[in-house]
């Protein structure tokens, strides 16, 4: 009788674990959104400023200024307060990134980064780093960002 009670058990326990598992996968199948990128624009957008000579702040320009406020990117600081904005170009690593990195967390500043789809590939370490210490990336490229790789 204790084997079969023991036997009794361990089906019902299995059907327990099994029945958990179909039901968990019902109810996150229906926690699922589906995204699509069809609604996206794959328009080129030529980027660049019209420099003032009244030494005001350059013209972004009307479609780009309304993609920048629809996306809530920046360009441009206000006006109104004094900030300083750090760039950096990553096309090629020549040694320097590691000590830049370096001054700045020693310093407590943040930067943005722009780097191409070549330096992503080839330096995934100092790129991860970036994303580590707070600093933003931004892509220095026509074209998108292409790896399987950190961004």
């Amino acid at each position: 009788m204790e084997k079969k009670s023991r036997y009794l058990i361990i089906v019902v326990f299995e059907i327990l674990v099994v029945s958990i598992i179909i039901i968990s996968f019902f109810i996150q199948g229906s926690k699922t959104i589906e995204t699509s990128a069809n609604n996206l624009s794959n328009k080129k957008i030529g980027w660049g400023i019209k420099r003032n000579n009244n030494h005001e702040q350059p013209d972004l320009g009307k479609e780009n200024y309304k993609l920048l406020t629809e996306n809530q990117g920046i360009a441009m600081g206000n006006k109104e307060k004094k900030f300083i904005y750090l760039t950096f170009d990553e096309g090629y690593e020549a040694g320097y990134t590691e000590k830049i990195l370096k001054t700045l967390k020693e310093n407590n500043v943040t930067a943005t980064f722009f780097i191409t789809a070549h330096y992503l590939n080839t330096q995934p370490e100092l790129v991860k780093q970036m994303i580590d210490e707070g600093h933003i990336l931004g892509n220095h490229t026509p074209n998108y960002l292409m790896s399987g790789g950190i961004v």
